[in-house]
């Protein structure tokens, strides 16, 4: 899987998608229910340092693999959709394994 630049990102695509959840369903009520801030400012921190690398890998995967715009388009967004990054991972596994 992190032998090509593809399997990198598709690396950072699910740990990225991990940071997402676990800042919407552990850091946020945490924040929220249990007057725990630092909770939203550790994971929050981890998911940006994460959201910053998957866009820099999707450009390099674009330009790499020649995607369209719409399809790294549809990648970008994928990153704002809890679940979007493991959805997105299952795409790029089949394409890969029909390739």
């Amino acid at each position: 899987m992190l032998g090509t630049t593809l399997g990198q990102f598709r690396l950072i695509a699910v740990l990225e998608g991990i940071s997402f959840l676990i800042l919407l369903l552990i850091a946020m009520p945490l924040k929220y229910m249990a007057g725990i801030p630092e909770a939203v400012s550790v994971v929050g921190a981890m998911h940006g340092v994460l959201f910053v690398m998957y866009a820099l890998w999707l450009a390099v995967v674009k330009f790499k693999y020649r995607w369209s715009f719409l399809k790294a388009g549809i990648a970008f967004i994928a990153s704002f959709i809890p679940f979007g990054t493991f959805v997105l991972d299952r795409k790029l596994k089949q394409e890969a394994t029909n390739a």
